[in-house]
């Protein structure tokens, strides 16, 4: 084999091992990808069956039911033209209220959302900013603070429950 030859097969190789660690990198990112729904899109049909999404909209009022001895709870997440029901077998974040923003991450099964995390909003003027897009698109209005200006999803943070694991786990 001449030298020009051994060159070549070795871009060759390069290459080929590049486009095969890109493929995986692709791959491994597709798997990872968490798309946001809300319920007039689960309502409509948009949300995937088979894939896991977050889930975002307004916790209805009088909704939230807990079973008596288990941490599982049910509720209602409206953008206040759909509701679609969830429900939860962890401990709920402290800050998980009726009425308030809160995005879930699960699967849709039988036309009720499992959820497996639960974010809630943190402070009054709080809202998730995927929550608050929602809605503004929906009713084509925004949540401004009428003292200061600000978008309320640029004055807090999310406070988070998901389930606890080992350590090491």
């Amino acid at each position: 084999m001449t030298p020009r030859q051994r060159r070549l097969t070795l871009v060759l190789g390069i290459l080929a091992g590049v486009g095969i660690a890109g493929a995986l990198a692709l791959v491994a990112f597709r798997q990872n990808v968490t798309f946001f729904f809300d319920p007039t899109a689960v309502a409509s049909g948009q949300a995937p069956t088979a894939e896991r999404f977050r889930l975002g909209g307004m916790v209805v009022k009088g909704s939230v039911h807990r079973d008596p001895g288990s941490l599982k709870v049910r509720f209602l997440v409206t953008d206040f033209k759909n509701d679609v029901p969830v429900t939860y077998d962890h401990v709920l974040p402290d800050l998980f209220r009726e009425g308030t923003g809160v995005v879930a991450r699960g699967r849709l099964e039988n036309g009720t959302f499992i959820a497996d995390e639960v974010l809630a909003k943190h402070d009054e003027k709080y809202m998730p900013p995927d929550v608050e897009k929602s809605l503004k698109r929906r009713h084509g209005e925004s949540r401004m603070d009428s003292a200061n200006g600000e978008s309320p999803s640029s004055t807090g943070a999310l406070s988070q429950a998901t389930p606890s694991h080992p350590a090491g786990s």
